[in-house]
């Protein structure tokens, strides 16, 4: 066995040879010169006994800057007298990398001068060569050989930091789902790489990615009428498929860096919105978006950006709609509606609000301090002997979380908040997601026995409304203002809410009408029976400061 024996370092040798199975040994002395190498470490490296002997620590690495500063950075910390461990790459005497998990111990002299260090390491050069390799493999498209959505990114944002002028492209197969079903596996997969072929034969050098199944992106130089002309270009190379045409359809949108957008995520979401807008006009096309939904996207992506900020700040705020009671002919409950006024944004309404706040995850904390807000409002009335409620909008992303009812839970007994003057309103794709998930409906049924009541908004408009009132524990509906623009011009609209109301009567439904704008849509709904009305006409949301308790 060829190994260096270790000077003057007996009382370490029988721990060294017990490690030797398992680890590669190196001892330097005080300045970083080789003593010892057990024959792991010789084996790995390719360095022979003779001439590792008296080699410095630092020859080990690469000789490039970034190794040596390493080196240094771990040099300098055992020169104090601490233990370094950590991931390390070090260089073969061929010049060839190996990756090793270090531990480095020093011994000082009773001066606290560095004498020697024990370096025992283990070899995981292949567990980082796997690791690269599934890296690589998670950057590329296996079917296709295409860019993944994660490389699409890295290089997206190369591009950007180089001031690349460049489109990004968003393409998708038309109708591909339901050529799917007609195409045996084999034939799908041949479909997929056909077109694959012809995207880079059209756009020849440019960077494609795969994003999903059917939808992919390019990014290049090419000016708007080049890439349009891909439809064409489909059109004159139809794909053959068990010795059949078959004719691609696709829909794309372009978005350009950097007239249009300036980060990736900003040129993803426009790209495949103009995507989405050209299949709602019957697909086929590749178009830029128009600059009026260039204007609402780019509100959009300023508000998202922007949200974070104002829930830290504090620059949400509260205000209150009030709902008429007919029977009691008094405002007997206000809905509690989110506000937000920006200095640029100008004023943001819940219906702008609350979809942005779905999709970038922080509904919760809006729901949260709306509930918070809206529950020490009705606490006030509810001390001052005032038989007051509040309806407070649910959402579905808030209520997939289990903890849902116990954070309601809590705001209620942090507020004082008689439970059974809180209404969740919740619309018909919050009904639909609580039918299917049935921990959805387990909260609610909890939150009703503590006393919180639920109502279904938009009632009338959606094709299962009927079926939520069976299975849901709903007490009172709000019938959809689009019936209350309608009911004065509309006979037949008149006789829908009449039927709605009356329909709710007979299940003990409590009935409100939203959107109550005029004096006549007022008395044709008292007359017909309604329980509730909410609207302009009854009054405006306002600043919960700004409402008197009486």
């Amino acid at each position: 066995m060829h190994t260096i024996p270790l000077p003057e370092t007996s009382r370490y040798q029988a721990l060294v040879d017990s490690l030797s199975k398992y680890q590669l040994v190196t001892h330097t002395d005080g300045d970083g010169l080789i003593t010892y190498a057990n024959q792991n470490y010789l084996t790995v490296s390719g360095w022979t006994p003779k001439r590792i002997l008296g080699k410095s620590f630092w020859q080990m690495f690469s000789d490039q800057p970034e190794s040596q500063e390493i080196a240094n950075s771990i040099w300098d910390c055992l020169l104090s007298g601490k233990t370094w461990a950590g991931k390390i790459e070090k260089m073969s005497r061929k010049g060839e990398s190996f990756y090793v998990n270090t531990l480095a111990v020093p011994t000082l002299s009773d001066f606290g001068e560095l004498q020697s260090v024990f370096f025992l390491e283990l070899d995981i050069t292949e567990d980082v060569r796997l690791q690269k390799r599934l890296g690589d493999i998670a950057f590329i498209d296996v079917e296709t050989g295409l860019m993944s959505r994660h490389k699409l990114e890295q290089v997206v944002n190369e591009y950007i930091a180089n001031a690349n002028h460049f489109s990004f492209v968003y393409l998708t197969i038309d109708h591909y789902f339901t050529m799917k079903e007609l195409q045996s596996q084999e034939t799908e997969t041949q479909l997929i790489q056909e077109f694959t072929n012809r995207l880079k034969r059209y756009f020849q050098d440019n960077p494609i990615a795969r994003i999903d199944t059917n939808s992919f992106v390019v990014l290049t130089a090419f000016g708007d009428w080049y890439i349009q002309g891909f439809y064409d270009f489909l059109k004159q190379q139809p794909i053959y498929l068990s010795h059949n045409a078959q004719t691609l359809s696709i829909s794309g949108g372009i978005v350009r860096f950097p007239e249009d957008q300036k980060t990736y995520t900003q040129l993803y979401k426009v790209a495949m919105t103009a995507a989405d807008d050209v299949i709602s006009q019957g697909g086929g096309r590749i178009a830029s978006l128009s600059a009026e939904s260039h204007k609402i996207l780019n509100r959009r992506l300023e508000i998202d950006r922007k949200m974070l900020t104002a829930l830290d700040r504090n620059s949400l705020h509260v205000a209150y709609q009030p709902q008429y009671d007919v029977a009691s002919e008094k405002i007997t409950c206000y809905e509690a509606l989110v506000r937000w006024e920006d200095e640029d944004l100008g004023v943001i309404s819940p219906d702008e609000l609350i979809p942005i706040a779905e999709e970038n995850g922080l509904i919760e904390e809006v729901g949260a301090y709306v509930a918070e807000e809206a529950m020490t409002f009705v606490t006030k009335w509810h001390r001052a002997g005032n038989d007051m409620s509040i309806s407070i909008n649910s959402s579905i992303r808030e209520s997939l979380n289990p903890q849902w009812k116990d954070r309601l839970i809590s705001i209620l007994n942090e507020t004082g908040c008689p439970a059974n003057k809180v209404h969740l309103e919740f619309t018909e794709k919050f009904a639909l997601k609580a039918e299917e998930e049935q921990s959805v409906l387990a909260q609610m049924s909890e939150l009703q026995n503590l006393g919180l009541q639920f109502t279904l908004d938009d009632f009338g408009s959606g094709y299962a409304s009927l079926r939520y009132l069976q299975h849901l524990p709903i007490s009172s509906v709000k019938i959809d203002r689009v019936f209350i623009d309608a009911l004065l011009s509309n006979p037949k609209t008149q006789k829908l809410i009449e039927g709605l109301i009356q329909l709710s009567k007979k299940i003990n439904l409590y009935t409100i009408a939203e959107g109550v704008s005029n004096e006549q849509q007022f008395e044709l709904l008292k007359e017909m029976g309604i329980d509730a009305m909410q609207g302009h006409f009854i009054g405006m949301p306002m600043p919960g400061e700004q409402i008197e308790i009486k």
